[in-house]
């Protein structure tokens, strides 16, 4: 419990001047590290051959954005089908399958890093370093980019006052440049925080080496035969990208449940603290960044209030689990963490779209279960770094076009009307979720031997209904338990890790440039406040709504069931 309140209190205490610092980055203001980074930055605008100061349409900001994705992720492809050849490889990894290539490089370029190989053993350093980590540290900021963009445009472009000026409405809104709003926060703000990490990590034992592993003897071993590699590397700075960037991709299989990748209460602490830091950040962000501190009150407030809940009904329901004795309760635990952080982990690691673990989710309490499915299917309680901002204005334009219809209001946002075209948009990301994920899973479970999940009852269609979920959700968990290295695995959740990230990227960002064309009307008292406790209420309210009630019926054949049959024991 301790644990709990330290977590968030250095959360909210980091994540305030982090903020500030954050939106003057996205801003392009002037700083005291100009002389450090304007340097790097001029020559990779150079190499791109782009102008920071010159400004993009969405649709230009959306085609620079899936362009960059094409390219990095064509050459991530071919680096994993190819690694058994290239240097950096002193364990021998093997080439990867095309389908099991495919789907790491759709993963960890959808900032999901779903992991259907085993961590080390199928890796080499250079796969790891140039490819893994590469995505791991861009793509967040890529999240990032595409939110920032939104936000200006639901606050009129970049150009609003020019536009306004020369009585051109129907010119194209300014919504930024897309390589620097990603080139900019990585340089000055995700790699020097990477670096205070990997350094933090790295004093608590957690491996920064390219050496090989050592072969050693365990104690209970009674030939040499049976000596075992230990496998090391460059691991402390790939945990802290893989924590800070809510990627969760580990070294190792068992991620951040292996003593190597994790091994003291401080480097728990540390990783823990690191899920929803920077996700925190984000939230502090968008007051200095639009303007509005109130508007960013009602994003930390909800958030917040949301977080705080999940983790509270987490670590209730891992503690006191029906039927469960101390041991029922630590399966699946790690002995110098227990129950607790476990829970805690796991109530954080969903609610942003991280991933990582400190302990097996398959073997959690099965309403601790339905709490981090729950999690993931808002994906919005903090979100991936952007992502979850912009699934959160989703909810936010839902919220604000029924509170509207409920009163009597026109439906408007920041004095611009929520139209017929704009709710067709937010139709498609609404009804996309529950099409794509119950669709794939009733597949699945309906033909023999494809799901190969190792519990038929109800928990088995609670372990592929999560591998689809964390996929959509851009997560990353898993129940495990499921024989997923497998062509049908791997393709069909390749396609569910892109139709879960690109439109609900892209299409808040359609909706922010058709809102900032139209002619803002002033805000009066008949217009509907949304920076209110009230409409947060109301807001948390929709979000329950459509997001878990359309998925009742599963989540009462899985967890629901599995935590009554156990109850009933």
């Amino acid at each position: 419990m301790n644990e709990f309140f330290l977590v968030f209190a250095l959360a909210l205490i980091l994540g305030w001047p982090l903020g500030r610092y954050l939106a003057a980055v996205l801003r392009g203001a002037p700083m005291r590290g100009d002389r450090l980074f304007l340097g790097l930055e001029r020559g990779l605008y150079g190499l791109i051959g782009t102008d920071p100061g010159r400004g993009m349409s969405w649709r230009g900001y959306a085609g620079a954005f899936l362009v960059s994705n094409l390219v990095l992720g064509s050459a991530v492809w071919l680096l994993l089908m190819t690694q058994a050849w290239l240097p950096l490889n002193p364990d021998g990894a093997p080439n990867m399958s095309w389908d099991l290539a495919l789907h790491t490089m759709v993963s960890f370029l959808t900032n999901t890093n779903q992991q259907h190989y085993s961590g080390q053993a199928q890796l080499s350093y250079l796969a790891q370093m140039l490819g893994i980590v590469t995505l791991q540290v861009v793509t967040p900021m890529m999240g990032l980019a595409l939110v920032a963009a939104t936000l200006r445009g639901l606050c009129g472009g970049r150009n609003a006052e020019a536009r306004k000026a020369e009585g051109q409405e129907q010119l194209p809104v300014d919504v930024g440049n897309y390589w620097a709003d990603v080139i900019r926060p990585t340089l000055r703000f995700m790699l020097p925080l990477c670096l205070l990490w990997s350094v933090l990590l790295t004093s608590q034992g957690v491996p920064a080496t390219f050496a090989g592993g050592p072969q050693v003897v365990p104690v209970d071993a009674t030939v040499q035969l049976q000596a075992q590699k230990i496998p090391l590397g460059p691991v402390a700075p790939m945990v802290a990208i893989k924590q800070l960037g809510t990627n969760g991709g580990g070294w190792y299989g068992p991620n951040s449940a292996v003593p190597l990748e994790n091994p003291t209460p401080l480097s728990n602490l540390l990783e823990t603290l690191a899920l929803i830091l920077v996700p925190v950040t984000v939230a502090f962000m968008v007051g200095p960044f639009t303007g509005r501190p109130r508007f960013a009150a009602l994003v930390l407030g909800t958030m917040l209030s949301m977080s705080l809940a999940s983790a509270g009904l987490a670590l209730w329901s891992e503690t006191y689990a029906p039927g469960a004795g101390a041991m029922a309760i630590m399966e699946g635990k790690e002995v110098r963490f227990g129950p607790g952080p476990s829970a805690l982990w796991a109530a954080l690691t969903t609610q942003t779209s991280n991933g990582s673990v400190n302990a097996m989710h398959d073997s959690l309490a099965p309403l601790t279960g339905l709490i981090t499915l729950g999690n993931m299917l808002i994906n919005a309680i903090w979100g991936g770094i952007g992502c979850g901002l912009q699934q959160f204005i989703v909810y936010l334009l839902l919220g604000v076009f029924l509170a509207g219809l409920m009163t009597g209001r026109t439906p408007e946002l920041f004095g611009r009307k929520i139209e017929a075209q704009e709710v067709r948009l937010l139709a498609v990301l609404v009804l996309l979720q529950p099409l794509v994920l119950l669709g794939l899973s009733a597949i699945t479970l309906a033909v023999p031997g494809l799901a190969g999940n190792s519990n038929p009852g109800f928990h088995g269609i609670s372990q592929v209904f999560y591998e689809y979920t964390s996929a959509f959700a851009n997560n990353g968990s898993g129940f495990e338990g499921l024989g997923d290295a497998t062509v049908w695995w791997n393709v069909s959740c390749a396609v569910v890790l892109a139709l879960g990230r690109y439109p609900a990227l892209i299409i808040p960002l359609v909706i922010a440039a058709l809102l900032a064309r139209k002619r803002q009307a002033p805000e009066s008292t008949g217009s509907l406040q949304i920076e209110t406790p009230t409409f947060a209420l109301t807001l948390i309210a929709v979000i329950v709504i459509l997001t878990l009630l359309q998925f009742m019926p599963v989540l009462v054949l899985g967890p629901v069931a599995d935590h009554l049959s156990l109850a009933a024991r």
